[in-house]
């Protein structure tokens, strides 16, 4: 295994020798550590600040409003002003609250989200203050599960401030976000074996190597061109990975754990607006960033350049590639904006159902399919067999959805059935004014207060 990986990083670098791999991390003097985590850290935060001020502003002219202009040039001191008046804010502790569980909650939700960062790349190796590094704080063969490690850490802060707070409100807004991040973190990874399988690694900067160039499918004697991003060669899996993005952040339409319109404000009931529900707010828009930058890792060929931009030689070397990096970026957190003003939340029900029910079972079956294709392209198997296998399991699914389609199908028609019934029995009962209503015996009908009666039903 270490041979294998030795001779991937040995191919990788005779081909480009600024693309980073595994064998290029772990080098680093300790001050080129410090100034990559604290330009992470100050970015995530500017990012935050401008984030809120960029949504507020989108989210207005798609209403035909000005949002924000007040503070600052284009209001773009409005964030600044929120954050420093939260933190300024008198942190109301409850009496009935575990104190414990309760300040430590925030911490748990924001530390994670900003450690998840941490294996994003930006670039390729470049040099700083003469010194030559990768543009990505560290990379494991393993980074990616990182992520989703760390992802599960932040759930505890939200069933942590449910819990602690002692509220019905919260603890109901902490169990919906444990069940919703269990459905959607298992769709969620699933979205990414189809990568693993074509990228054979984990490694995010080996990941976005191998989105260099496309490769060549063999088909009749004839080499067809592969596209090099993924996003495109795999299509179902960034469109659920993209679906599950949102139901990862909380975001509409799958922001139930908080449901204003129906739990106050959810697992956050009874934090005050201060430093603490700060936290809470920051470790959302953090998670934004987080998974969009994972998404432009796996997905949209990372810190390299989108084609016709990639036709310039120096376009994937030295500090250019950040700015590919970050317009990737801001356009996905554009999507994020698009989409909570487009659409409305779902009931609950429709938010697990559609996670257990249509992405895990979609995301089992697409991989089935990749890891056949994987399987044919191996010397020396046997491509019949990998193939009958293939096709037995595909009509075995086929045969179970048609199964249970049938079954709902009777459903359906046995619920329209007994609609129809009642419809009728409503219609044959005499009302008043002749339609299906009940009667309308408010005073203004019998002649109350001096009014005329009039009947239901007539002008």
């Amino acid at each position: 295994m270490n041979d294998q990986m030795n001779t991937t990083a040995l191919a990788l670098l005779a081909a480009d020798p600024d693309q980073p791999t595994l064998a290029d991390f772990g080098k680093d003097p300790l001050w080129i550590s410090i100034i990559k985590a604290l330009f992470i850290f100050v970015f995530l935060m500017l990012g935050v600040l401008f984030g809120v001020w960029t949504e507020r502003k989108l989210i207005s002219r798609m209403q035909h409003r000005y949002g924000p202009n007040r503070a600052g040039k284009f209001g773009l001191l409005q964030s600044v002003a929120d954050g420093i008046k939260m933190g300024l804010k008198e942190d109301i502790l409850p009496r009935t609250v575990d104190k414990v569980v309760y300040v430590l909650a925030p911490i748990l939700i924001a530390v994670p989200a900003f450690l998840s960062f941490s294996i994003i790349p930006f670039g390729p190796i470049v040099s700083m203050f003469g010194v030559r590094t990768p543009l990505q704080l560290t990379d494991l063969p393993v980074a990616v599960l990182v992520v989703l490690a760390m992802a599960s850490i932040g759930v505890y802060g939200v069933v942590l401030a449910g819990w602690g707070s002692r509220s019905p409100y919260a603890v109901l807004g902490g169990l919906r976000s444990t069940a919703q991040v269990i459905s959607y973190e298992i769709a969620m990874g699933l979205s990414f074996v189809a990568v693993f399988l074509f990228a054979g690694t984990l490694s995010t900067s080996e990941i976005v190597a191998k989105q260099a160039s496309g490769g060549t499918w063999q088909v009749g004697g004839l080499d067809v061109p592969l596209p090099s991003w993924y996003a495109i060669l795999l299509i179902p899996s960034f469109l659920i990975y993209v679906i599950t993005m949102l139901g990862e952040t909380n975001r509409v339409p799958f922001d139930l754990p908080e449901g204003e319109g129906e739990l106050v404000g959810g697992f956050h009931t009874e934090y005050s607006s201060s430093l603490k529900f700060a936290m809470f707010m920051l470790a959302e828009y953090v998670n934004i960033f987080t998974v969009s930058g994972l998404c432009i890792t796996l997905f949209l060929g990372g810190w390299r350049a989108p084609w016709p931009i990639s036709l310039w030689d120096g376009a994937n070397s030295g500090w250019w590639p950040m700015l590919w990096f970050f317009a990737k970026l801001v356009l996905l957190f554009a999507f994020f904006v698009w989409v909570r003003a487009s659409l409305p939340r779902i009931r609950y029900d429709q938010l697990m159902a559609f996670g257990w029910k249509i992405l895990i079972p979609l995301n089992l079956a697409w991989i089935l399919l990749v890891a056949t294709v994987r399987a044919t392209r191996i010397q020396g198997a046997d491509r019949t067999l990998v193939l009958v296998i293939a096709a037995v399991v595909v009509v075995g699914c086929l045969a179970i959805y048609f199964r249970f389609d049938t079954v709902n199908q009777r459903r359906r028609e046995a619920r329209a059935a007994e609609a129809q019934a009642e419809f009728e029995q409503l219609r044959a009962e005499p009302t008043a004014g002749g339609f299906p209503v009940p009667a309308l015996d408010l005073p203004h009908y019998h002649g109350v207060n001096g009014r005329k009666e009039v009947p239901s039903g007539t002008n």
